[in-house]
């Protein structure tokens, strides 16, 4: 077969010089194959040993590299007509160096006469290693120089010793290809073989892990409380409980509870993660354990930063853009927001770009949206925020309102209200009112809302990531004390709304605490307390529906309407968000037969009398006037309320107020409260 036109365009290659390169890489991988048989040979004379090559009288070496040898096998020269040695054949396969064939393109490739090549080849096979050696030291040269005519050979740098980085010929080129492949297989052939044997040790049906200490085994050793704990074996045995409390049945050991195995693994928790012991186990108590597990791993690790944008100032994909031309890689915080954008990389402080100082933006929890949503505030409507500060919900509230209606934000804490009046000046809410109350007392300072949002203060246990403290720092006492702060708040959020609002009527109760004493326990006594409102659905489009019954306890069938978020399903704050409508109004005497029962004694449905349907009870109704939405009110006592008012007023503006009795004398006592007020 002719050369190819491939061939022709390139031009052969230039002739290797397999001498060079190979010869004594080649020797050394045969050397041991050869030296124990030669030596056998030897010595029954099968094979005529070599003689040593002798000097000239010059010094020079006599070299035999470029002599045929031919070595007598049974008396017989070995060597055929064509010049191969027949002895060494087998020999050669089984190294992968395969004689080169009769072809024309492998005798281009190899640049010269085949049988030359080949016998050449065999003649660098036969010569003896240390023949090469001796050759090489007798010589006083520092440099061996096996023919001066051959051109010079360039190696390169990935080229090694191995048998694997041998120089590719077509020669070889298939023997080669044959080992990597078998390499190739036996390598993942083992790594096969260790991954099922790890997942025979892991998932094997009665692999009992050895989890709980015997206590009984040695009485007189105590255990070194006061070192410091091993966290990866601590994390081993709590991974290593879950999957026994997961499969009790297959994997505890005999004799062995799950009380505990549940024991252990609170203990463990409070040692690795750091919790109080109360908290642990009530944190604990809300899931499964492989899903709490999953709770305190969400609890150590932050939570995105999350912007929310002013839409009474820019809208999201302008915001979007400004930020990402400043170096800000984010992206919407999901499909549940119109308004929130999610921050991964940022390369300015996102506190003091020129959008945040001219309000476009502020930084808020992506889980503080969620209240403001449920509220579902509408335009030209009254809102109380019982505890605004630092404003995210109040300046949400107002943008989706449009500036309209009225917002009375109040909060209790006075040092917190001046960065909730920063707030609402930077973002631009024009039609919000700031005070500074106790929210306990907002049903007398002003009522007749259309909706109240309560996010009330709680003991922060959705919010462990932002602030670890809450892991130790909250007791007992504060799960009783807390819980009853939000109720007595709740109650007077829902007196402070009007039943009879076109477009409201609603309250939002939430709180960033996954704890079910300050969430349903709160809810039902709530509903207990008001017989006139009752839950209704949140609107929000996800989220875990609220516990119907805990550790032995029963709620209202309605609480599966209320929402809880956690942090490791969500990627967001706990939280807990409910909604309530107000049906109807309160008479006093429903306010005080219901302080003189007890919470226990509350029935779902109705048996203690009181309807959950919002009606009231007949016996009362009369006691009730359209005008007193709020009870009614004490006239004799108001009269002595705004006395005191007018005289206070009339001291201020330097009056004497026994002149503005002598004055009402005369002229009548509304005629004279009025002059004094006007002047």
């Amino acid at each position: 077969m002719g050369v190819g036109r491939r061939m022709k365009k390139q031009g052969p290659p230039p002739p290797l010089d397999e001498s060079r390169i190979s010869s004594i890489q080649k020797r050394r991988d045969l050397e041991a194959e050869f030296g124990a048989r030669g030596k056998k040979r030897k010595a029954s004379g099968e094979v005529k040993e070599q003689t040593r090559p002798g000097k000239t009288t010059d010094g020079k070496i006599k070299s035999n590299l470029g002599r045929k040898k031919t070595a007598k096998v049974n008396g017989q020269a070995s060597r055929n007509d064509t010049g191969r040695n027949l002895a060494l054949e087998p020999a050669i396969k089984t190294q992968g160096l395969h004689p080169v064939e009769s072809s024309d393109d492998a005798a281009d490739l190899l640049g010269g006469n085949k049988d030359q090549r080949t016998n050449e080849s065999v003649d660098e096979i036969l010569t003896d290693d240390e023949l090469l050696r001796d050759e090489f030291l007798d010589s006083g040269s520092s440099v061996y120089d096996s023919d001066p005519q051959h051109q010079e050979t360039m190696f390169s740098d990935d080229e090694g010793g191995s048998d694997g980085e041998e120089k590719l010929t077509a020669a070889n080129i298939e023997g080669l290809s044959k080992r990597l492949d078998e390499q190739q297989e036996d390598e993942a052939a083992e790594a096969q073989l260790e991954l099922e044997e790890a997942a025979l040790q892991i998932n094997i049906d009665g692999d009992r892990p050895y989890i709980l200490e015997d206590a009984e085994d040695d009485p007189g050793i105590k255990p070194a409380s006061r070192l410091a704990p091993d966290l990866q074996l601590l994390r081993s045995r709590i991974t290593d409980t879950v999957r026994v409390l997961d499969d009790f049945s297959k994997l505890a050991e005999e004799g062995r509870s799950r009380a505990e195995y549940t024991a252990q693994l609170l203990k463990d928790i409070c040692l690795y993660y750091g919790y109080s012991p109360h908290l642990a186990e009530k944190l604990y108590n809300l899931f499964p354990p492989r899903e709490a597990f999953a709770f305190f791993e969400a609890n150590e690790t932050a939570r995105p930063v999350v912007i929310r944008t002013n839409s009474l100032r820019t809208h999201r994909r302008d915001l979007a853009q400004s930020l990402i031309n400043r170096g800000v890689t984010l992206e919407p915080v999901g499909k549940w927001s119109k308004v929130g954008l999610q921050i991964f990389e940022s390369q300015v402080p996102l506190g003091a770009t020129p959008e945040y100082l001219g309000g476009h933006y502020i930084l808020q929890a992506a889980a503080s949206f969620l209240p403001v949503m449920a509220l579902a505030p509408q335009e030209h409507e009254r809102i109380l925020d019982m505890a605004a500060a630092p404003g995210g919900k109040t300046t949400y509230i107002a943008a989706l309102m449009k500036n309209t209606g009225c917002i009375f934000a109040n909060d209790s804490n006075k040092s917190r209200a001046k960065g909730l009046i920063g707030n609402i000046h930077r973002l631009g809410a024009k039609n919000t009112i700031v005070c500074n109350y106790d929210a306990r007392e907002f049903p007398k300072v002003i009522g007749g809302f259309d909706r109240v949002l309560l996010d009330a203060p709680c003991s922060g246990t959705g919010v462990i990531a932002k602030d670890p403290s809450v892991k130790t720092n909250k007791t007992q006492k504060d799960f009783m004390l807390l819980p009853h702060q939000q109720k007595q708040l709740l109650l007077a959020a829902i007196d402070s709304v009007d039943h009879a609002s076109k477009t409201g009527g609603y309250v939002v109760y939430s709180t960033c605490s996954v704890t079910v004493e300050e969430n349903e326990q709160v809810v039902q006594y709530a509903l207990a307390k008001r017989p006139n409102v009752r839950l209704v659905d949140t609107g929000l489009t996800f989220g875990v529906a609220g516990f119907v019954s805990y550790m032995g306890k029963k709620f209202d069938a309605s609480m599966k309407l209320t929402r809880r978020f956690y942090p490791h399903k969500y990627n967001i704050d706990g939280f807990f968000v409910s909604k309530f409508r107000k049906t109807g109004p309160l008479s006093a005497a429903v306010v005080k037969m219901h302080d003189d029962s007890a919470v226990t004694n509350h029935k779902a449905d109705g048996d203690d009398g009181i309807p959950r349907d919002g009606a009231v009870p007949a016996e009362v109704k009369h006691q009730d006037s359209d005008d007193d939405v709020f009870g009614g009110f004490d006239d004799a006592e108001d009269e002595v309320y705004i006395e005191r008012a007018i005289r206070r007023h009339l001291r201020r503006k330097g009056l004497d107020p026994k002149a503005a009795d002598r004055r009402g004398q005369n002229q009548g006592r509304g005629g004279g409260e009025t002059d004094a007020i006007k002047s």
